[in-house]
């Protein structure tokens, strides 16, 4: 046997191999939807929405569309640090949205809202995520319906400060407040070192009973449905209703610390993203 007919048949081996092992572990699951990102350019608009501006937790970022593009078979969300003026600047302004005179770091964030969502089901992500100071990469869900946190949150992932995080809030009895099930897990307590280097799979499996929050098949948060119910007297769940996906990198803000000794651009490089029901 040549190596060439040798290394052909390795590949092949390895394939059936792979093709074997993905049989086995969605047994009972099928794909309901997924974003593979195999087509160069903008993301699919069919899939995705922009959030635009500053939005949440006071970050730095200003959230464009530009900075997220299919390449290679992978969506890049990318952070850049670039000084323009704030278009809604108003320097009397007690909004900390209108009362930063520039923006001085842009990124992207991607929703399905209003285009996709869904009830229970298995949420699965192959991402690689840059872990240097300052950046808060997220693969999250929000329930279509409610005013946050009483439409419920799901963290399958976010990273910040060392910190792999997998969250679940509901309402609290104050408006506004959330009610957490909350795991923070430093990455320097993975055996592999270069943990931070290579790409990760991150999954929720959701039903009516539980949800389970997963990194590399390693279970990492878990709470029952049970005790998820809203506490401002209305006896709303909200993982009982369908929810949407969201996709970001933020930058500093309210936890993602302090990105000034970061070197820029930075990038959040997403092989897939899944959703499978029984």
């Amino acid at each position: 046997m040549s190596l060439k007919t040798y290394l052909i048949f390795l590949c092949l081996l390895f394939n059936l191999s792979l093709h074997a092992q993905r049989k086995r572990e969605y047994l009972g699951w099928s794909l309901v939807w997924s974003d593979e990102f195999n087509v160069e350019g903008k993301p699919n608009p069919d899939n995705w929405k922009f959030e635009k501006g500053f939005v949440r937790n006071h970050e730095l970022q200003w959230y464009q569309p530009d900075n997220a593009y299919c390449k290679k078979g992978k969506l890049i969300i990318e952070g850049r640090r670039e000084s323009r003026p704030n278009p809604n600047y108003e320097p009397n302004s007690q909004d900390w949205k209108k009362n930063r005179k520039d923006i001085e770091y842009t990124a992207s964030s991607l929703k399905t809202q209003g285009l996709h969502s869904w009830k229970y089901g298995r949420f699965e992500m192959r991402a690689r995520i840059d872990t240097r100071a300052g950046l808060w990469p997220a693969f999250w869900t929000l329930g279509v319906e409610g005013e946050w946190p009483r439409n419920g949150e799901i963290d399958i992932m976010e990273f910040y400060r060392g910190m792999l995080l997998a969250n679940i809030a509901w309402g609290s009895e104050t408006r506004f407040k959330g009610v957490w099930q909350d795991l923070k897990k430093p990455i320097e307590t993975f055996e592999d070192r270069r943990w931070g280097k290579k790409f990760h799979v991150w999954r929720m499996d959701w039903d009516e009973k539980a949800i389970r929050l997963y990194v590399d098949d390693e279970l990492l948060n878990f709470v029952e449905l049970a005790q998820t119910v809203n506490r401002d007297g209305t006896n709303i769940n909200p993982f009982m209703q369908p929810h949407y996906i969201l996709l970001n990198l933020a930058i500093g803000g309210d936890n993602g610390g302090d990105p000034s000794a970061t070197k820029f651009p930075a990038k959040y490089e997403i092989d897939y993203v899944r959703v499978y029901q029984r």
